[in-house]
């Protein structure tokens, strides 16, 4: 009988065999300079902004490297109380909540909601964290349709009318780049008296009149109750936020372990996400090229014939279907200094591997126009 270690070795080996043989096997690759980046979700261009920079080391000569302790002990700083009251203002609610990341922001959320009682109601391609997060609360899932309202009011028409319902949905899909119909989504939910909650993470910042994001202050807490966003993507900083009314906030406060048994996020992150808002109001020119460099790369991708999905927003998946074919596109875009993302199952769907496309404000024409002619170049070898 094999020894407890052997058993993990033998676990171990034969999990990555398979990942092996399947072809999805993960690798971290350092990021070296020279290459243009199409990878990252620094949608503004805000993570290299020396004002960021000064701001962190700014704080953290006024507060130390770190906050030193959880938000309940003794590490809930002034720059967090100032970047909390900022962030609710952003995004039109009474009162911001900080978390270290998006995914602990969707798993504390989840988990301090809802319980084996609770009816959670998915989109099929929501985040990974928002399904981890109903899987830790023991919550009784369903998963409707991708972006399908019909679908969805199917199932809540089907729930008992006496338990407690929540509606969850991503804002912006980050594999595909659509939208939710958030509208949409608040109007079903309504009508079987079931909150709604909203990941925002890759909207704020870039939707929106004023960088709020597809939720923000077009849709108020009484109709999107839940409202998540993070500040590691467009605003170029780290961490993440949970928006909503006061008696939200504080239940989070009270029952979201996340948030109870982790050390706050570092004053100079906090420092320099208060910076990126500073910037994001003041430099409306931003989103404007933003917006611009999208329209410039679907057009031109439209005339080149690539097939790109439907998206309005600066992620821009190019579907290839196959994951060892998504790997050498990859692979032979790397070696013209162009980085970008490789994206295979479990991930997406199996048959929908993809290389995911993200740009930024700060992405040059010129840049575009390489991508786009190394793109060109290797979907006319695979026609070939």
């Amino acid at each position: 009988m094999p020894s407890g270690s052997a058993v993990w070795t033998e676990r171990l080996e034969a999990a990555a065999a398979w990942r092996r043989t399947q072809g999805l096997w993960r690798e971290r690759d350092t990021l070296q300079p020279g290459l243009v980046d199409f990878a990252g979700n620094d949608y503004l261009g805000l993570k290299d902004d020396p004002r960021l920079a000064e701001a962190q080391a700014a704080a953290a000569e006024r507060f130390g490297a770190g906050a030193g302790a959880s938000h309940l002990v003794s590490g809930h700083l002034e720059v967090h109380e100032a970047l909390e009251r900022r962030l609710a203002e952003l995004v039109g609610r009474p009162r911001a909540l900080l978390f270290s990341t998006g995914y602990m922001a969707n798993l504390g959320t989840l988990q301090a909601l809802c319980d084996s009682n609770t009816l959670i109601f998915q989109d099929r391609l929501n985040h990974a964290s928002l399904l981890d997060g109903a899987a830790l609360a023991g919550a009784r899932s369903r998963r409707f349709h991708h972006r399908d309202l019909d679908d969805l009011e199917r199932l809540l028409g089907r729930a008992s009318a006496e338990a407690a319902k929540l509606v969850v949905s991503d804002g912006v899909f980050s594999m595909d780049g659509d939208v939710a119909d958030v509208g949409g989504l608040a109007a079903v939910s309504a009508r079987h008296d079931a909150w709604l909650m909203i990941d925002d993470a890759h909207g704020i910042g870039v939707l929106g009149a004023h960088g709020d994001g597809c939720v923000g202050h077009a849709h108020g807490v009484e109709h999107v109750p839940v409202l998540v966003g993070t500040l590691g993507k467009a605003l170029g900083t780290g961490g993440a936020f949970v928006a909503g009314s006061d008696a939200l906030i504080e239940h989070l406060i009270q029952f979201s372990r996340a948030y109870v048994y982790t050390t706050a996020q570092p004053p100079g992150v906090a420092a320099a996400s208060l910076a990126a808002l500073d910037v994001l109001a003041a430099e409306p020119e931003r989103r404007q090229q933003l917006r611009d460099n999208i329209h410039y790369f679907r057009r031109e991708a439209a005339l080149l014939d690539l097939p790109l999905g439907d998206s309005f927003t600066p992620i821009q998946p190019l579907i290839l279907g196959e994951g060892r074919q998504v790997m050498h596109w990859a692979a032979r875009l790397r070696e013209a200094d162009l980085l970008v993302g490789a994206i295979r199952p479990p991930t997406v769907p199996n048959g929908e591997a993809r290389l995911r496309i993200t740009l930024r404000a700060s992405h040059s024409r010129e840049s575009l126009d390489r991508l786009l002619e190394a793109l060109a170049r290797l979907h006319e070898e695979a026609a070939a």
